[in-house]
């Protein structure tokens, strides 16, 4: 906590929070960060390894010509996300702490772990923390802004088969991981991630182990809208109930469990804190671009648990694997950002 300066000790405090965790699905151990001026082509990442940026796989680099990028050497993720909202933060308290002139309210920080497997706040004290609204710095593209984000559940599909030696198995055998085929193939193909954007939910199995006689399968569930959120749980049931019938010497089992809601109905109630959020955009000189996260973070589960929580920017690109990169402008214009919403806090 950075207590409140004299005369503003009856304002709102404001919390700012970020995740330690980084992503599992590629390493971050020993990363070697490197600041490379882009010049608009691959960028060499490791000389050694012969590994490439390649541009136009990833073309959003090309708003960052010209401009000081920090990558990573191509065998690990950066860990931007979300050691960059730390760092932000971090920028901010400093220049909070150093200046006692300037006036603010009750700044309240936290940094979680956990986050990149939905448990970052399953521990998380909204009493001890102290603020009554918040903001989570942890997205992507400078100037983005994220009121609204999916709803989020899990399922998990078990399917046991029967096991008979294959050379007498006709009629006999029920092959479980064909049964899991089965049932990844009647997912819609336009429900994929691979084919959606913007406010478009999907289903995505992302896990399958298993063998002739046990197979078991995990999918996520994702849509803004709770009704269509709502109607995937009902289609993953239709669909184990149609590989059932046609597999019955087999066996199907379907559990769903809901991960996180959408944050925008529980922000919506509290609209001074967006108006708060985007004055700190503009006065750091960005207009804030409002859209849908695809995805979620902390603030989601904390709107929920009635802290309003938002999320801002951080400036990183790639998030969760090799390519991973950040403009050091944009990182800058994070931690201005943090710094105006202190600023803020202190307006009468």
């Amino acid at each position: 906590h950075i207590p409140a300066s004299s005369g503003c000790e009856d304002l709102p405090a404001v919390g700012f929070i970020a995740h330690m965790d980084t992503s599992p699905d590629a390493s971050g151990c020993q990363v070697k960060p490197q600041i490379i001026r882009f010049a608009g082509t691959d960028v060499l990442l490791n000389q050694t390894e012969g590994i490439f940026f390649p541009v136009e796989r990833f073309p959003e680099i090309k708003k960052y010509i010209g401009e000081d990028v920090i990558f990573t050497d191509g065998t690990t993720l950066l860990g931007a996300d979300d050691k960059s909202g730390i760092a932000a933060i971090m920028d901010m308290a400093a220049k909070i702490t150093a200046d006692p002139t300037i006036a603010h309210a009750k700044l309240c920080i936290a940094f979680t772990p956990d986050e990149e497997i939905g448990r970052g706040t399953d521990n998380f004290d909204l009493e001890r923390f102290g603020a009554d609204w918040a903001v989570t710095i942890d997205g992507g593209e400078v100037g983005s802004l994220e009121s609204e984000n999916f709803n989020a559940g899990s399922a998990v599909v078990d399917f046991q088969g029967v096991g008979v030696h294959p050379g007498s198995s006709k009629g006999k055998m029920v092959n479980a991981l064909r049964m899991a085929a089965a049932f990844i193939d009647a997912l819609p193909a336009d429900m994929a991630p691979e084919t959606t954007e913007g406010r478009e939910g999907f289903l995505h199995p992302n896990q399958l182990e298993g063998t002739v006689t046990h197979a078991k399968l995990h999918l996520l569930i994702r849509d803004h809208d709770r009704a269509l959120y709502e109607e995937k749980k009902v289609l993953l049931e239709r669909i184990a109930e149609d590989i059932q019938s046609r597999f019955p010497n087999g066996a199907v089992t379907l559990s769903v469990k809901d991960s996180y809601e959408n944050m925008k109905p529980y922000i919506d109630r509290v609209p001074a804190v967006m108006e708060h959020v985007r004055a700190a955009y503009r006065a750091a000189g960005l207009e804030p671009i409002e859209e849908p996260i695809r995805g979620g973070t902390d603030g989601a589960r904390l709107s929920v648990m009635g802290l309003p929580c938002p999320n801002v920017f951080t400036g990183g690109l790639n998030y969760h694997g090799i390519y991973e990169c950040l403009p050091v402008k944009s990182l800058e214009l994070a931690a201005k950002v943090a710094f105006e919403l202190a600023l803020q806090s202190g307006k009468k």
